[in-house]
């Protein structure tokens, strides 16, 4: 007999201030409050190429209703955008180490880029990250695949559908070489038209993420129907295993 499930909504694609794209008001506990107000009860925090925002992140959910997945969005040399999420925050660090050793030290331009703030989980300000974070390391997308999936990952590339940093755009499809549960959508494309568009995503599952760079972009419309929020559980509904499901709601 399988255990209870329990139905979660979940962004997977969050931006803190952290990314120089983000709006400043991208601090955790703003995260945390837009989230719950929305209904949504699962995020992953994805920052370009770092990671250092997630704890406070999840410091700031705290005995709130809201289950916060460290992770990053890694910027491949293909110039493919990714996402690689986690259960803790050891994980999310050994994939830190790999990106700090390949992406350039170029200096961020405060002024052509933005800001790249490492906070409290209160939004205190705490430092600077001073090399720019939206290059792309030299890092393939198949070795950081691998690499997440050897972690206990969940990678998934994000918006495919989109010409800038998409999967598709660049590679024109999936290689098959690489281990992945889903792709993201964009939310400018529906699931139906996004496999008219692209026949050869016919077999992936996809998730759709407001990619949150403001506090108004968040969807939260990934429904999964799971025992609890943690990588493997997420999974399992991915691949429709266990009874787990995920859909996506309002396509």
């Amino acid at each position: 007999m399988y255990p209870d499930l329990k139905t979660y909504r979940a962004e997977f694609h969050v931006h803190t201030v952290l990314s120089p794209c983000a709006g400043i008001e991208m601090i955790p506990p703003l995260i945390v409050q837009a989230a719950i107000e929305t209904e949504i009860s699962i995020i992953g925090i994805t920052d370009h190429n770092h990671s250092a925002n997630a704890k406070a992140v999840i410091k700031a959910a705290l005995n709130l209703p809201l289950h916060v997945l460290p992770g990053m969005e890694v910027q491949t040399a293909e110039e493919v955008h990714c996402l690689c999420l986690f259960d803790t925050l050891e994980q999310v660090h050994l994939l830190q180490n790999l990106v700090d050793e390949h992406l350039p030290e170029v200096p961020n331009n405060v002024e052509f880029f933005g800001e790249q703030f490492i906070v409290d989980e209160t939004g205190d300000f705490l430092t600077n990250e001073d090399r720019l974070l939206i290059n792309s390391a030299s890092i393939s997308i198949d070795d950081v695949c691998r690499f997440v999936n050897e972690l206990g990952g969940l990678f998934i590339p994000a918006h495919v559908n989109r010409e800038a940093f998409g999967l598709l755009s660049h590679l024109g499809f999936v290689p098959p070489t690489m281990d992945v549960p889903a792709l993201e959508i964009s939310r400018h494309i529906s699931v139906a038209d996004a496999y008219k568009k692209f026949p050869q995503i016919s077999k992936y599952k996809l998730i759709q993420s407001g990619d949150v760079h403001f506090l108004d972009d968040f969807l939260g419309i990934n429904q999964l129907l799971i025992e609890k929020p943690s990588i493997e559980e997420i999974k399992l509904a991915l691949s429709g295993s266990n009874s787990r499901k995920l859909s996506i709601l309002n396509t």
